[in-house]
């Protein structure tokens, strides 16, 4: 089940276990259960003076364990292995369980502790998904500090009849008492600030509390984490507000290309961008989105950062680095659809789809990276690009054409994702050769065209191109005096990570000269 080496490495986990932990098994006659009673065995074998496993576990969903600490109301259950990407969750679910703080903020787990009300959470993940386990271990550890909150953590590839019955096309997909809750990649933050109602006014009022900073920075993405670094390094006194902190960061599997980390995936970047920044003296505002920036009055005077709770903030200088988001096709069906065989993250998603048949539409690297990691998943793959000719790189379109289960059209418009009963039936193109149109029967659709900047709140305030960029100079300086910005949502050529850091270090210092200057 695990090799030595995690095995090793589980062992040392485990030492760190100081409260007794019961586990209860409801195992059935499958592989799947017989694969859980071995990883069930291990983990009890490891650190048997704390933890105690049964097997007589009467649960409908087979294979499953609950998972609480001796004498407690916990209420944790994984259905399914948690393994892949999920072994992690498992890995802080004991650790939590059995005494080992989290890494959360304590006022965080105060809020958890003080939520009032029954919280009957389930959530889908895939093996695969690595956005997933950020919201398992999220729900994990509120049911672990707050005994009215049930979490069960649902493998979908082993419960595929659930999967099917409530139509779930995207994890990790998260209901709350019955109902749907949210999908997509969440922090514990955010969970919890849509259960606490009176949470984003106290935050509001909490932030318009705060003293002026000499740099504030909206976004934490690379950009907005090197800015912070390299101007917390100055001495000076630097906050980052952000949606989340990594930004697109987040939603990217594989990084081979940052120079000096070989290979690397998005949440281990994301999570080392903010272990780097935390290092210093810097004031992280997590979950807050920007609303308005207002203009100093006079020069040297302060500039207000409005969010959208209401609270505002303000600063002597202000860095932009809002990042960029995926960009919708627009086309009639994809908003219907969405999360109902409409999909933006093959790596999530793909799992799902196994077996069936999908589009990617787009034609770039990401597009052909995508159809390559579906053709080994799906029954087909149909890939739509506009463009008369595939933009990809050369060695990715080589590999794309190697295989036998994907069919290529260039020079083909989508005009719709169609859809029957809640869901993806169909995806029509027109080939803007001939003006003919095209019907294609599948099961899903993944957007892959690139990414639109985070800056329509800005219109107005700073000058932007006609592609929504921020326009900066040689040192990140916007139109407005003492704003400056970094990153993907300004008119720097090329998109890349690298990039991004090396801009947000720029802007810092150019900040900081402004500072001294002025």
């Amino acid at each position: 089940m695990l090799d030595d080496t995690l095995k090793t490495q589980l062992a040392a986990y485990l030492e760190r276990v100081t409260l007794p932990i019961e586990m209860v098994a409801s195992l059935g006659d499958d592989s799947n259960s017989v694969e859980m009673r071995a990883l069930l065995q291990t983990i009890q074998g490891l650190r048997s003076d704390k933890i105690t496993v049964a097997y007589d576990g009467q649960d409908a969903r087979k294979p499953s364990f609950s998972l609480k600490r001796a004498g407690t109301d916990t209420q944790l259950r994984f259905a399914g292995l948690p393994l892949g990407h999920e072994f992690t969750s498992l890995v802080l679910a004991l650790l939590w369980t059995g005494g080992h703080p989290p890494k959360v903020e304590p006022a965080v787990i105060e809020q958890i502790k003080a939520l009032e009300g029954d919280f009957n959470f389930e959530v889908y993940m895939s093996l695969t998904c690595h956005n997933c386990p950020d919201v398992v271990q999220a729900l994990s550890l509120m049911a672990i500090f707050n005994p009215k909150i049930k979490t069960t953590v649902i493998e979908g590839g082993a419960f595929q009849d659930e999967v099917k019955a409530r139509e779930i096309m995207a994890v990790p997909m998260v209901f709350l008492n019955g109902q749907v809750f949210g999908s997509g990649r969440m922090m514990v933050e955010e969970i919890v600030a849509k259960l606490d109602t009176g949470a984003a006014q106290k935050d509001a009022a909490k932030l318009s509390a705060k003293a002026p900073y000499d740099v504030l920075i909206i976004g934490g993405g690379p950009a907005g984490a090197a800015a912070a670094v390299y101007a917390a390094r100055k001495g000076i006194r630097t906050g980052v507000a952000a949606e989340r902190f990594g930004g697109q960061v987040n939603d990217t599997l594989a990084i081979e290309n940052y120079i000096s980390v070989l290979e690397t995936d998005g949440p281990k970047f994301a999570a080392a961008l903010e272990a780097h920044t935390r290092a210093y003296d810097v004031d992280i505002m997590n979950l807050q989105r920007a609303e308005a920036l207002i203009p100093a009055n006079e020069p040297g005077g302060l500039i207000e950062m409005r969010l959208a709770n209401g609270g505002s903030l303000k600063s002597k200088t202000v860095i932009l680095s809002t990042g960029a988001r995926w960009r919708n096709v627009n086309v009639p069906g994809e908003q219907e659809y969405k999360n109902k065989g409409v999909a933006y993250c093959p790596h999530c998603d793909g799992p799902l789809f196994k077996g069936k048949r999908t589009a990617v539409i787009g034609g770039g690297n990401s597009g052909v990276e995508a159809a390559i990691d579906l053709a080994g998943i799906v029954a087909h793959v149909t890939l739509v690009e506009f463009a008369d000719q595939l933009k990809a790189d050369a060695v990715l379109v080589n590999k794309l054409k190697s295989l036998p289960n994907i069919t290529i059209h260039t020079n083909a418009q989508t005009t719709e994702i169609t859809g029957a009963q809640g869901k993806v039936n169909g995806l029509r193109f027109k080939d803007r050769a001939t003006g003919v149109e095209h019907l294609v029967e599948l099961e899903g659709v993944f957007v892959q065209i690139g990414l639109v900047p985070n800056t329509e709140w800005l219109k107005g305030t700073v000058e932007l191109s006609k592609f929504g960029e921020i326009i900066v100079d040689a040192k990140g300086q916007t139109s407005v005096p003492g704003v400056f910005a970094a990153g993907d949502c300004t008119t720097v050529p090329f998109k890349q990570i690298v990039i991004a850091a090396g801009d947000g270090a720029k802007a810092a210092l150019s900040a900081f000269d402004h500072l001294i200057r002025h």
